[in-house]
């Protein structure tokens, strides 16, 4: 009981540095700020769909934690330190499958640690900076990738206002809808959600 009740408190910080969640809220908040809108989608909103599109990206490793750990422990064919240490197994793999080597040699640097030889070697204060930091770099890159068709759309009808002499009308005003309009036309929703899961694969 103490140890669940301890996995439970640490949940909410297990979300947010060991799985998919933080590059996906990451990304999902600029595309919000790339359309122009600041409150819209809610905040509530985009953390929810970043929720359940991390559980998708991260249902492999959780199928394998189930196959491995959970239902082994239940049938009592494992001892919980067992089966904490395959399921701490499992997510150290998919870390390390998403961490560069650059920015886990800098934690390891800064550690004053020997480098790792195997996976087991890699400490979990290493891993886990490293792997926040792969997934805001890969977040970023989504993000600038999202932000250009969105800043084009500004600079034509900037262009365009300009040119027809309606310099005292806001940009924002003619962009903005076109900006849904695009969005929308294109399936966004759906490009964004497929980019994300297949950056994890």
């Amino acid at each position: 009981m103490l140890l669940l009740l301890t996995l439970l408190s640490l949940a909410p910080a297990i979300l947010i540095t060991m799985t998919a969640f933080t590059r996906i809220v990451v990304v999902l908040s600029m595309l919000r700020h790339a359309i122009g809108m600041q409150e819209t989608p809610p905040n509530q909103v985009l953390v929810s769909l970043a929720l359940f599109l991390s559980i998708f990206a991260m249902m492999p490793v959780l199928a394998h934690i189930n196959d491995k750990a959970l239902q082994p422990y239940t049938k009592g064919q494992l001892r919980l330190e067992q089966a904490v240490d395959i399921a701490s197994g499992e997510m150290r793999e998919f870390m390390v499958r998403q961490t560069r080597e650059a920015d886990l040699a800098l934690m390891v640097e800064l550690a004053h640690a020997q480098p790792p030889q195997r996976i087991e070697d890699i400490s979990l204060a290493q891993l886990v900076p490293a792997f926040m930091l792969g997934e805001l770099r890969s977040a970023f890159q989504i993000g600038f990738m999202i932000f250009l068709p969105f800043v084009m759309i500004d600079l034509v009808v900037s262009s365009v206002l300009m040119s027809l002499g309606m310099m005292m009308v806001p940009p924002v005003m003619i962009s903005l809808p076109l900006k849904l309009l695009t969005f929308v036309l294109i399936d966004g929703w759906n490009l964004v959600a497929r980019s994300l899961l297949g950056s994890f694969h």
